[in-house]
C-alpha cells in the first residue's frame, strides 16, 4: 500500500449546490515569485499529485504572475495524455484585481479583457469562481464594477462570484445592489480574528462561505519558530514580512511564543505538528468552508492529508481560546489595516501588479 492510500480522505464541501471543493485549497501566491526560485515544470507536474491526494481546488489570481498560465498548461498537458478524468473534480478559483492606478478609469471593456485573459490562460470556457478585489474603497466604483462581473456571470463567462478582502460595509453595498456572492476569501487565523467582529454574521445571513488565507501565517504558525529569538528585518520573503506585522500588533513575540507553546502542547497530545493544529482550528471557525495553503512544492502533501485525521477536543479548543483571549485585538474590520496605503501594513503591498509585470 502506498502512503497516499493510508491518508485520511480530504474533506470536501459544497459552497453552492453542485459546486464541491476540497476543504484545503492549493494556494498559488507562493508560485508567483517573491518567495523563492520556482521549478516551473515540477510545479506543473505536482498539480496532478495534489488532485490525486484529494486537494482538488486551486487558488490563483490574474496578478499572480504566471500562475494562471501554469494551471492552464497543466490542464492542457493532462488533456493531451488522455487522462481527462483527473480534471473532473478540479476547481480553479482566480481573482480579478484591477490595479490601483486604474480604479478611477477602469472601463467595462477593460474588465472583460481581464476575464477573457484568465479564460485563455486557464484554458477554460467558463471560470469556476472569480474573486473580486478592490485596492482603494475610497474610489467608490466597486459596486459598479462588481455589477459588470455579475453581467459576465449571466453571459456564461463565470460560474460563481466571490470577493476578497472587502470589509463588511462594502460587502453590504454590493449585495444590496443585487450582486450574488458565493464566497469571500479573507485573512482569518489564530493570529487574526478580525472577521469575527461584523463580517461573519453578515456572511451567515447572506449564505456567503468563508475561504481563509493566512492560516499558518506564512509559516510562522509552525514548529520552526517555536522557542527561537525574534527575527530581525529584512525577513526572507514577503509572506513573513506581512505576518510579522500581525504578530507585532497582536502582542509581540512573547505573546506569539506563548501561543506556539500552547499549540505545541496540543500537537503533542495528538502526535502532529503545530501547523496541523493551526489549520484544523481554522477549519472549525464559523462559516469557514476551506483554508488556502500556499506552498511552492508538493512536499507538504502528506501533512495536508494528515490534517483530516486530526480531531481537536473540547479541551484543546479551550486551551487555545484561553491563550488567544490574552492577545491584543487587531484594529478595524477585515483588511482595514492593509488598505491604509500610508500605514505599516499598507506600505509593503504591491498595488499595480497587472501593470508592473508582463502577462504570462
Amino acid at each position: 500500500m502506498t502512503p497516499a492510500e493510508t491518508w485520511t480522505p480530504v474533506e470536501t464541501t459544497e459552497i453552492r449546490p453542485g459546486y464541491r471543493i476540497s476543504r484545503v485549497l492549493k494556494g498559488g501566491w507562493q508560485l508567483a515569485g517573491g518567495h523563492a526560485e520556482i521549478d516551473r515544470e515540477k510545479a506543473i507536474t505536482e498539480m496532478g499529485d495534489y488532485i490525486r491526494s484529494g486537494i482538488t481546488t486551486f487558488d490563483c489570481a490574474d496578478i499572480y504572475t504566471g500562475v494562471e498560465q501554469m494551471i492552464g498548461d497543466f490542464r492542457r498537458a493532462t488533456i493531451a495524455t488522455g487522462d481527462v478524468s483527473l480534471l473532473a473534480p478540479l476547481k480553479v478559483h482566480t481573482k480579478c484585481v484591477p490595479d490601483l492606478q486604474k480604479l478611477a478609469t477602469l472601463t467595462r471593456a477593460e474588465l472583460q479583457e481581464t476575464i477573457d485573459r484568465s479564460l485563455l490562460r486557464l484554458g477554460l470556457d467558463q471560470l469556476n469562481l472569480v474573486q473580486f478585489h478592490w485596492w482603494d474603497t475610497d474610489v467608490r466604483r466597486y459596486v459598479e464594477v462588481a455589477g459588470w462581473l455579475s453581467e459576465f456571470q449571466k453571459e456564461g463567462k463565470i460560474d460563481l462570484l466571490g470577493t476578497t478582502n472587502f470589509n463588511t460595509a462594502c460587502m453590504q453595498e454590493m449585495t444590496d445592489a443585487g450582486v450574488n456572492f458565493a464566497s469571500m476569501q479573507v485573512q482569518y487565523s489564530l493570529l487574526d480574528n478580525r472577521p469575527e467582529k461584523t463580517l461573519l454574521p453578515f456572511c451567515k445571513e447572506k449564505d456567503i462561505k468563508i475561504l481563509c488565507y493566512g492560516t499558518v501565517a506564512g509559516g510562522f504558525l509552525s514548529d520552526r519558530w517555536f522557542g527561537v529569538p525574534e527575527p530581525a528585518h529584512p525577513l526572507e520573503n514577503r509572506s513573513l514580512t506581512k505576518y510579522k506585522l500581525i504578530i507585532d500588533d497582536m502582542g509581540g513575540w512573547d505573546m506569539f511564543q506563548a501561543l506556539l507553546s500552547t499549540l505545541r502542547r496540543v500537537a503533542d497530545r495528538h502526535g502532529v505538528q503545530v501547523a496541523d493544529v493551526a489549520m484544523r482550528a481554522a477549519l472549525a471557525f464559523p462559516q469557514v468552508s476551506g483554508i488556502i495553503v500556499g506552498v511552492r512544492h508538493g512536499g507538504h502533501l502528506e501533512a495536508h492529508a494528515r490534517l483530516f485525521g486530526l480531531e481537536l477536543t473540547a479541551t484543546d479548543h479551550a486551551e487555545i481560546k484561553a491563550i488567544l483571549d490574552q492577545k491584543t485585538p487587531l484594529e478595524g474590520d477585515v483588511y482595514d489595516l492593509e488598505r491604509d496605503q500610508k500605514g505599516r501594513h499598507g506600505r509593503i503591498m504591491h498595488y499595480n501588479l497587472n501593470e508592473e509585470k508582463p502577462a504570462a
